[in-house]
């Protein structure tokens, strides 16, 4: 006999979420077959059998949340009641159209909860996350195509409504819908509370130019593909031009541990990427020993494995500074919080033309406003702003990155 527990989940994370059982009570698994799948803080993984044999009890259900070590399943070393089995005489075979849980479609529970709400066969739908995993952009993939339908099967009788129709009277259903919140989103919205309580939270902005940026790029751009695969995007500058100001203000790359400050003498950038269950930040470790192709590379496989939930729990662990680009969902200026226990955290937003004075004329220029917040506790506002103008000063003269990498 032995027991499947909730494994180690990595740094910090001591707690998770019965989101789905792959297997059921007097079902037979051999050793690594897939057994429950848990929700955590940071990503969603399967757990699987470390023994063969059969599973004699489940003791926790759809739902619970779980510590680690604490016990799911018992699995006996025992062959499986001839009930379970599909043949055999007396064996009664399953109806018509269903499908043995061992056999359903391999998916993440986002998936299979947006799937359910639209009434979407998730066995129909191709999976493009690792060994053909559904991720929830597969599912809102074949979303789109059956609403087209739906909205192609409608007549149309082409009569406009007359101008002073009134919207119908009698008293609307006022409905609301209650959802429990999942553990990443637990998650966040306790640290965010905790970092405002606890850390001396401030903000300072510039705004950079980035016209030499986008030149550098536009010159570059086809040459760096073919060579390496990859575009070269504007992350890649910040976080050269980042490491570059902690190594100029080593207080942002730092932490506070009891009395003491640990100032931190490498640098993993955390890069923060929206997924499907809320906001990750996986790290690139050692990012002061990668070339821009490097970067660049990173950051790609990140926001892929972020969006087919393949994410591991060492992408997410730790990080000295961390880079948030608000930009890329049209933030025009924003002020982003701490990602403890880290005391820096830059903000990056949306580039914008903008009428700027440039040697005693007004010229349009490519503007884009940043943001940094810090710690006061360990960081001056002094050096906050200074780190900013270090980046500003890279950032609008990139060649100097190479002389500062």
């Amino acid at each position: 006999m032995s027991n499947i527990v909730v494994p180690q989940l990595g740094e910090s994370v001591v707690e998770a979420r019965v989101a789905r059982w792959l297997k059921k009570e007097g079902d037979r698994v051999n050793t690594g077959d897939p057994v429950v799948e848990l929700e955590t803080e940071k990503i969603d993984l399967e757990v699987g059998a470390d023994h063969p044999g059969v599973i004699a009890s489940i003791k926790h259900p759809e739902g619970d949340d779980v510590k680690v070590g604490e016990v799911l399943a018992v699995v006996e070393d025992k062959e499986a009641p001839v009930a379970q089995s599909a043949s055999g005489p007396g064996a009664t075979p399953p109806p018509v159209g269903t499908v043995p849980p061992a056999e359903a479609p391999r998916a993440t529970p986002t998936a299979r909860r947006v799937a359910r709400e639209h009434e979407v066969d998730i066995a129909e739908v191709q999976g493009s996350g690792t060994a053909g995993r559904v991720t929830k952009r597969d599912v809102q993939g074949a979303i789109a195509p059956k609403r087209d339908a739906t909205i192609a099967s409608t007549p149309d009788s082409g009569i406009a409504p007359p101008r002073d129709a009134r919207p119908p009277t009698g008293k609307r259903e006022r409905t609301e819908e209650r959802l429990r919140m999942s553990k990443r989103r637990q998650t966040i919205a306790r640290r965010l509370v905790e970092a405002q309580q606890t850390a001396a939270m401030l903000t300072t902005f510039n705004e950079i130019d980035m016209a030499a940026v986008m030149a550098l790029r536009e010159r570059r751009k086809e040459a760096f593909k073919k060579q390496y695969g990859v575009g070269l995007g504007i992350a890649s500058f910040f976080v050269k031009a980042s490491i570059a100001a902690l190594r100029a203000f080593p207080q942002l790359n730092a932490e506070i541990q009891g009395d003491e400050i640990v100032l931190k003498h490498y640098y993993d950038i955390g890069i923060a990427v929206g997924a499907e269950g809320g906001l990750v930040v996986p790290v690139l470790r050692d990012a002061d020993r990668m070339s821009f192709a490097d970067l660049e590379l990173g950051i790609r496989d990140f926001a892929a494995r972020a969006a087919n939930g393949t994410l591991t729990l060492e992408d997410l662990a730790g990080g000295t500074f961390t880079i948030t680009n608000g930009g890329v969902f049209g933030s025009l200026l924003s002020t982003p919080i701490l990602n403890p226990p880290q005391v820096g955290i830059l903000g990056l937003h949306k580039i914008q033309d903008r009428a700027v004075p440039v040697d005693a004329q007004i010229v349009i220029r490519p503007m884009m406003y940043v943001a940094l917040t810090y710690d006061h506790r360990i960081v001056d506002g002094r050096e906050a702003v200074q780190f900013l103008v270090k980046i500003k000063e890279l950032i609008e003269d990139p060649a100097n990155l190479l002389l500062v990498s």
